[in-house]
């Protein structure tokens, strides 16, 4: 039960991920009426807040956009980085969002930079649980390998729970810089939100397929005995 909740979850995050990469494509085609890449977007918008200890660089691959707070830096894709368009600027600012959560050190984006280390063992703990119930070995008969799955799947839900307000919150700030500076007004703004909405209906479906799987275990537990 628990693989076909994951498998469904997994078509669900599929077809946002589609769609999602159907907007950016779409919103990369309108050109931004100031003409300014993402890189300088994203210049700007760390100039506006004061923000001089980040580093803007490129990386490999298409909506590999992420902000590292270790080093400090808005890591934007090959198209992010040098396109002049709105889906770019829309990205551009949404990982800038993200510094400027560090620099005035926003609670939420602490508290999952704190869970990585320990998400990380969790998140391979699952891998390995899920191999050994592929080959049928039953492992969930057993209640202390279904708690050691439930603490494990507790701590990756919660750092899927903890990512929601933390990307949410970067596509506001993104949009209300946008907006209020000029960037992006308009038709400009409203694809720059629509892009940056269905972004953020990725993590909602990750955190809804954890949180479920975690309910799910915590039933084996202690609903079947009933």
């Amino acid at each position: 039960m628990l693989i076909l909740i994951s498998i469904v979850f997994m078509v669900i995050g599929f077809i946002i991920s589609g769609v999602l990469k159907s907007k950016f494509k779409k919103y990369s085609q309108v050109p931004l009426s100031n003409g300014m890449s993402g890189a300088q977007v994203a210049q700007a918008m760390l100039n506006h807040y004061g923000i001089m200890d980040v580093k803007i660089t490129h990386v490999e691959g298409q909506l590999t956009d992420h902000y590292n707070p270790q080093n400090k830096t808005v890591n934007l894709s090959e198209d992010v980085y040098h396109g002049r368009s709105v889906a770019a600027a829309a990205v551009a600012a949404h990982e800038c969002g993200h510094a400027v959560q560090h620099a005035t050190a926003y609670s939420f984006l602490q508290m999952r930079s704190s869970l990585v280390p320990v998400v990380n063992i969790a998140a391979s703990l699952q891998q390995y649980l899920f191999l050994l119930g592929f080959a049928g070995l039953g492992i969930f008969k057993s209640p202390i390998l279904l708690m050691i799955a439930i603490a494990a799947f507790g701590i990756t839900t919660l750092f899927s729970l903890i990512t929601l307000p933390v990307e949410f919150d970067a596509s506001n700030r993104a949009l209300t810089w946008l907006d209020q500076t000029g960037f992006a007004r308009g038709q400009e703004y409203a694809g720059a939100k629509d892009a940056l909405t269905w972004a953020a209906l990725t993590y909602v479906s990750a955190a809804l397929a954890a949180l479920v799987q975690l309910l799910y275990l915590l039933w084996m537990l202690f609903g079947s005995r009933d």
